[in-house]
Order: C-alpha cells, then sequence, then structure tokens
C-alpha cells in the first residue's frame, strides 16, 4: 500500500512538473504575443497619422550605430530601416536589459515597446521589463537572442 501511494505521488510529482513546462512555454510565446506579421502595418498606421505613445512590434535592418546615450538612463541607439523605408530611432534601455554585443550595419531587429512619432520617422523605446511591473514590457530580438 506504502509502495502503491508513493507511486501515485511521484507520478503527481511528475504530472505537476510537465504541466509548469506546458506554463512556462506559454509564457514565452505570450511574450511574443504582442509582436504579429501585422505589426508592421499597424507601425506604419502609427507613422502615416503621427501617433505616439503606442506599444507596438515590428523589424528592421540596421542602418547606422549610435553612440550610447549616457545622460541618465544609459541607452544602446541605433537606427532601423523598416519595410516602408521609413526610419526608427532605437533607444534601449541598457540599465533594465542586456545590451545587444555584436550589433552590425546590415542586422535585421525585431521589435516590441512604445512608438513615439517625431518628423524622422520615430522612436522605439521601452524594449526592457518593467521592474515595477506596472508596465507592459518590450523586447528586441537580434540573431535568435531576445534582449528585454
Amino acid at each position: 500500500m506504502k509502495k502503491l501511494l508513493v507511486i501515485c505521488l511521484l507520478g503527481l510529482a511528475i504530472f505537476g512538473y510537465l504541466g509548469k513546462n506546458v506554463e512556462t512555454t506559454q509564457i514565452v510565446q505570450n511574450v511574443y504575443a504582442g509582436y504579429t506579421a501585422g505589426s508592421d502595418s499597424a507601425l506604419q498606421n502609427a507613422i502615416d497619422n503621427k501617433q505616439s505613445n503606442l506599444q507596438i512590434g515590428g523589424s528592421g535592418y540596421v542602418v547606422k550605430i549610435l553612440s550610447d546615450d549616457l545622460k541618465g538612463s544609459r541607452h544602446q541607439r541605433f537606427i532601423l530601416k523598416i519595410a516602408s523605408g521609413n526610419t526608427l530611432l532605437v533607444a534601449h534601455n541598457i540599465d533594465l536589459a542586456p545590451r545587444i554585443d555584436n550589433l552590425n550595419v546590415g542586422d535585421t531587429v525585431e521589435f516590441f515597446g512604445v512608438y513615439e512619432f517625431n518628423n524622422k520617422g520615430g522612436v522605439i523605446h521601452w524594449t526592457h521589463h518593467d521592474p515595477r511591473g506596472q508596465h507592459q514590457g518590450g523586447w528586441l530580438k537580434h540573431n535568435g537572442s531576445v534582449y528585454q
């Protein structure tokens, strides 16, 4: 009887462990749920309509790497060209998220963050988690690695 009880408890423990892995997989999938192929058109719509403060995703290729902004919170900065031909400044907070090392002109970067319009195309920021948990987190993806 004790062996049966131990086997049942072990089975429940394994089932619980497998269930947590499914939940972890779902969490990872949800991180990318904010970015879909349709997000590129949503981004273009925001640019065309001069909208700001939008949580949005997209992708582009690096056309220029700028020096880090070291005033206040430190930000890695680079310019992406998106499919429409518009450019975006990416301001990635490297005090809250890892820097993208080995970033080069011509590399593709996917992003999910807050878009702010300006007359040069706009800025993407908030490409990191919120340590206070009050804002939807963003991310950057480069060469298969996610920076958040």
